[in-house]
């Protein structure tokens, strides 16, 4: 098929405005701050992960999971997959709990290239929406994170309470 020159300027105006809603779509998204090293960009979108759940933002947190998130919870059995069911958990979690705060202590990151991983300690509270009563956790866990598109996403969680 012959394309003709008159149909080539119809196409302009669609690629600017691709182009428009790409770059607003960049500035949304979490940008490494420049001459932060990977280790601290993956501490920071791990903190970034803990300030939506604290706020009840199941959208910022999803924001930082990859698609193809998997994890052993705290008391799970199984492997739980998907990010779907991730968020489903942290739904739940904000559900049930008000005043959420995490503190992460301990981190240590490692990096192979586009493969990244944390382990660290943890402790957090939050009060029982039912009871009214504070209640406490600690724990250890290990997360994996992938770069994609420049970002860190978090591909899975293992974690383990602590007595």
């Amino acid at each position: 098929m012959h394309r003709s020159a008159r149909s080539v300027p119809t196409l302009r105006p669609l690629a600017r405005g691709v182009a428009l809603a790409l770059a607003a779509l960049a500035l949304l998204l979490p940008v490494p701050a420049a001459g932060q090293s990977d280790e601290d960009q993956i501490k920071a979108v791990l903190v970034a992960m803990w300030a939506a759940i604290e706020a009840g933002d199941v959208e910022a947190y999803a924001e930082h999971v990859h698609d193809s998130f998997t994890s052993f919870g705290e008391t799970e059995t199984y492997l739980k997959s998907g990010k779907r069911v991730e968020l489903l958990g942290v739904e739940s979690w904000t559900s049930r709990y008000a005043d959420i705060r995490t503190e992460m202590h301990q981190p240590e990151v490692t990096v192979r290239g586009d493969t990244a991983w944390i382990t660290y300690y943890w402790t957090d509270e939050s009060i029982n929406r039912t009871s009214g009563m504070r209640e406490t956790t600690r724990g250890k866990s290990t997360r994996i994170f992938v770069r994609e598109g420049g970002r860190w996403l978090c591909i899975h969680g293992h974690y383990t309470l602590v007595a």
